[in-house]
């Protein structure tokens, strides 16, 4: 039986088979480990002490065999006649001690580092010449002298254009699309200033006051460009480093068995990644390295599947560029461009419609964010350009582009419109405003902390969770009564293990409401925080093949199979630094990024307070 402590897990040579271990187990094969050790250390010793007595046999051997070597004992000079002197015997001493270590030292130093050679691990003595190695080509290579220092005066680059670098997305030219067949509109225009006023969730929040202010419409951009621009570029995926990952898991909640969780549900999603780098909700047990097992098949849907994929694996930090699965992210991100259409469409065959364009536009957003890879900005900003398109007048989306819009599907268009705003694509503000007209037709009572899934039907929890989020990332802070309101609603409604049953959708629950609830903070997060892992941990599936996975039993389980609650589950554990915490400063931010540009809205100070407490 094999031990790999990083993943607390006990593999069987002979059946397969693993056993996640417990805290008693991990602590007894540390003390094994620790035994082990000293055990080595021992014998190393004692192989030390045995070279001494062969070290004076050698030198006895020496002294008997050379000529050259001088005898012990001191004979008294015959014509004297008279006793040597002690001052005189000892010099005489002296003497022949010094010639003997001079004719043994080559013989002990050869003995050395023999002894050093035979028990040294091949590891250290390649490490060693290894190093020597690239110090002697290093020293061949080295330039004489430093170029003179260049300076950029100004560089400029179309998001088209990628010279000089092998390519990783096909060109394809924009033709006509189907909105315009449709009559659809595709040019947004503002309202003048005058004609427009500003919906509740801007205003701040007033002690039984009714919210109904209004300010011009260049206020209103100026808020969304506020909440969207406050930090600098990629700056909400700055967590997902690895220097800064490590540290805001351990202030926000994380442990090492969130991280392992993580760990386990990647491998078992890159196990069943399709040849073609898709994933596939329906036959997921085909993929060349699953085994076969079809428990948790879901519905047709294979570009919701290969983007609710790859999501964790972004959240991770994973992606084509670096990582130890970039390779999975790359073959992803290329299949996910080359089904999409010349207008921009992503959503693809089976039951995905505008869901699977929602969740394949903000993988792309957060891919090309994260690397600013200029082959990625073309394909992610058409994605953007359809999702426009398709918003309705009142400011929602459904399946289909121009349909009167539900609240589950806005959610996953708003969070690809804001990721695209991050990443500095093209959105106008006027998208973020009528969505936040949809938003008050949804919510069910007066200050906007409950929410329906079509505007006039009664409130649920997991709606409210997902339209919560949406109104955090539209501007409103976290002090704002319905906010406040909805928070406590949530903690109305914690998860546990019990609850994991047909007659809710469990993990889309928790997906959006652990998001909102990390943005508030305080109680609210050290809640549900507890009551999240404590519901996800043990409901993973630790051993056979399916291990790593998390068993569809919700109310859409039979639609998106186990691979949508997987990518979800993961997502949810990776919240400590999926996104950056949304109200509070970022010191460490401050330590390790600066602005990307000189534009003034890019070069804020990460330590500024909250977006939505900078507005008049």
């Amino acid at each position: 039986m094999s031990i790999r402590l990083w993943l607390r897990l006990a593999d069987c040579w002979r059946c397969g088979a693993s056993v996640e271990l417990t805290e008693e187990q991990e602590a007894e094969a540390i003390r094994l480990l620790q035994l082990w050790e000293a055990e080595r250390l021992q014998q190393m010793e004692q192989a030390a002490r045995s070279i001494q007595p062969s070290l004076r046999s050698s030198r006895t051997e020496q002294a008997a065999k050379s000529p050259a070597s001088p005898r012990w004992t001191a004979e008294v000079p015959k014509s004297t006649g008279l006793p040597i002197s002690s001052s005189s015997r000892q010099v005489q001493v002296e003497e022949r001690r010094e010639l003997l270590r001079q004719a043994v030292a080559p013989r002990r130093v050869r003995s050395i580092w023999r002894v050093i050679w035979e028990d040294a691990p091949a590891w250290l003595i390649s490490l060693v010449f290894h190093l020597v190695a690239f110090l002697l080509l290093g020293m061949l290579t080295a330039p004489g002298r430093l170029p003179p220092p260049a300076i950029t005066l100004s560089t400029s680059i179309n998001y088209r254009d990628s010279p000089g670098e092998e390519g990783l997305l096909e060109e394809r030219e924009h033709l006509p699309n189907e909105f315009e067949e449709a009559g659809l509109v595709t040019d947004v225009q503002l309202p003048a200033d005058e004609d427009v006023g500003i919906v509740n969730q801007f205003a701040p929040d007033t002690l039984g006051e009714s919210l109904q202010p209004t300010l011009p419409m260049a206020a209103i951009a100026d808020r969304l460009s506020d909440v969207l621009f406050s930090r600098p570029v990629a700056a909400i995926f700055a967590g997902r480093d690895p220097s800064v990952r490590s540290q805001l898991l351990a202030e926000h909640g994380g442990t090492n068995e969130t991280e392992a969780a993580v760990a386990r549900g990647l491998r078992w999603l890159a196990k069943h990644q399709n040849t073609d780098g898709s994933w596939s909700l329906h036959a997921f047990h085909l993929a060349p390295g699953a085994s076969g097992d079809e428990d948790g098949l879901g519905q047709q849907a294979d570009v919701a599947a290969t983007a609710l994929a790859l999501l964790p694996f972004l959240g991770a930090g994973q992606t084509h560029i670096q990582g130890e699965y970039r390779h999975v992210v790359l073959k992803g991100l290329n299949w996910l461009v080359s089904h999409q259409g010349l207008d921009g469409d992503l959503r693809g065959n089976g039951i995905g419609d505008m869901y699977a364009h929602g969740q394949a536009t903000l993988v792309l957003c957060e891919a090309y964010a994260m690397t600013q890879d200029p082959q990625l900005r073309e394909p992610a900003q058409k994605a953007i350009d359809f999702i426009i398109r398709a918003q309705h007048p009142a400011g929602g989306w459904r399946y289909d582009p121009g349909q009167e819009g539900d609240t589950s599907v806005l959610g996953w268009q708003l969070m690809a419109l804001r990721s695209g705003k991050m990443a500095y694509l093209r959105v106008p503000d006027s998208v973020f405003y009528k969505a936040a007209q949809y938003l008050n037709s949804a919510q069910t009572d007066q200050y906007g902390g409950r929410y329906a899934y079509l505007p006039g039907h009664a409130a649920t929890p997991t709606m409210t969770a997902e339209a919560l989020l949406c109104r955090q990332y539209l501007g409103w802070p976290r002090e704002h009564r319905g906010m406040k309101a909805g928070a406590y609603y949530l903690l109305e409604n914690l998860p546990s293990p019990k609850k994991l049953d047909t007659s809710q959708p469990w993990f889309y629950y928790i997906y959006y409401a652990t998001q909102v609830m990390h943005n508030m903070g305080g109680d609210f997060w050290r809640k549900w925080n507890e009551a999240m892992k404590a519901t996800l941990l043990p409901t993973q599936r630790k051993t056979g093949s399916l291990a790593g996975s998390w068993d569809p039993t919700e109310r859409y389980g039979r639609h998106g199979g186990r691979i949508y609650t997987t990518a979800l589950a993961i997502c949810t554990l990776e919240v400590y630094y999926r996104h950056m915490p949304l109200y509070d400063p970022l010191p460490i931010l401050a330590q390790n990024l600066q602005p990307a540009s000189s534009n003034p809205k890019q070069a804020a100070s990460p330590n500024q307070s909250s977006p939505a407490h900078n507005t008049p």
